[in-house]
């Protein structure tokens, strides 16, 4: 079986100064690197700091770019009806150059419906728009002309950018935008977490998302690989108590959103919401144990962790880190060390 990539993922939620936030991530994503991590993966939230931190996910990886030399760099997610797509080419282009060609792009609808409003957008209006864009954005990659059809008017994406057209990414809880992912021929991104039906409170993330994988592969081109990317909560500690103490106070603080928003939150234990909210917490042997039974991760390109919604201190992220790529992650046939195991076993 080909070894899944491992991946870092953050939404930048440190509960320190904007400048900090920035700061702590990329220490993170360097500590990543450095531990062999494949890739690294920053979200996109405009105003609402408690969501995420970081309204300018390509200008930041500009700035890891030059602390990193290896590591792919990929947004998770550019909220794309909410730019101009020519723009994010553009700077897409130029990111992709200055990183050594590390860049990879994914691209979602989604965001709150106030910051909708503050765009002079529609939420409702979401989908027809994110399609309309992402249109815009492939064309520009393919080096399509814009701005009219005179010859002197060769308005195309410069610089050129073609190979990432084979790097766009698309974020979605649903098999039809699976399905239209996967008939793109781009990557599909899975959530750390989904909301259930009210009919399902306890079906399990795997329940909820290998029909999402289904539909993607079913729609796939002939000959197109595969793109897959899970997103996981994982907060991987030393000492079980303490990771259980982050836990209680990060969980029971984003069950509080999820309900204010009007989700259902099954359970009110720190057991409970550690089911409900999909969220892999405590020593490694114990998390090995919650990820090998996640079925969902079979089938996939990439594993991509994140401490979000425990969110420890910086120090405990960076412990987080370590432990993930030296010891679980090899555990469970993911990244380097996982390749690396399997090069001695057949040596």
């Amino acid at each position: 079986m080909t070894t899944r990539r491992l991946g870092f993922f953050t939404r930048l939620l440190d509960e320190v100064p904007a400048g900090d936030r920035y700061r702590y991530a990329a220490e993170q994503i360097v500590t990543a690197e450095r531990f062999g991590f494949d890739s690294a993966w920053v979200a996109q939230h405009h105003f609402h700091e408690a969501e995420g931190g970081l309204p300018s996910p390509l200008v930041f990886l500009s700035h890891v770019a030059a602390l990193t030399s290896g590591i792919r760099l990929g947004t998770g997610i550019i909220t794309l009806p909410l730019e101009n797509a020519i723009r994010v080419a553009e700077d897409a282009a130029v990111l992709d150059l200055l990183s050594g060609g590390r860049l990879e792009v994914g691209v979602g609808s989604g965001g709150t419906a106030s910051s909708f409003t503050a765009f002079g957008q529609q939420s409702s209006e979401r989908g027809r728009i994110f399609a309309e864009h992402l249109q815009v954005l492939r064309n520009a990659f393919a080096g399509e002309v814009f701005g009219g059809s005179d010859a002197v008017d060769d308005n195309r994406l410069y610089p050129a950018a073609p190979d990432l057209l084979g790097r766009l990414w698309q974020a979605t809880f649903s098999a039809a935008g699976a399905a239209r992912a996967g008939a793109a021929g781009d990557g599909l991104m899975l959530s750390r977490t989904q909301p259930r039906p009210a009919d399902e409170l306890y079906a399990t993330l795997a329940d909820i998302q290998l029909p999402v994988i289904d539909a993607y592969l079913e729609a796939l081109p002939d000959g197109t690989p595969s793109r897959i990317m899970a997103s996981r909560t994982l907060f991987v500690a030393d000492d079980r108590a303490e990771a259980r103490r982050y836990a209680e106070v990060g969980l029971r603080r984003a069950a509080a959103g999820f309900r204010a928003s009007g989700q259902v939150i099954a359970g009110d234990s720190l057991d409970e919401l550690i089911v409900s909210l999909d969220t892999h917490v405590g020593t490694v042997d114990e998390v090995i144990e919650s990820l090998a039974a996640d079925r969902a991760l079979d089938g996939v390109s990439d594993v991509v962790f994140q401490v979000h919604s425990v969110d420890p201190p910086h120090e405990l992220i960076l412990r987080s880190i370590e432990l993930i790529a030296t010891e679980v992650a090899p555990a469970l046939g993911i990244g380097v060390g996982a390749r690396h195991v399997q090069t001695l076993s057949h040596s």
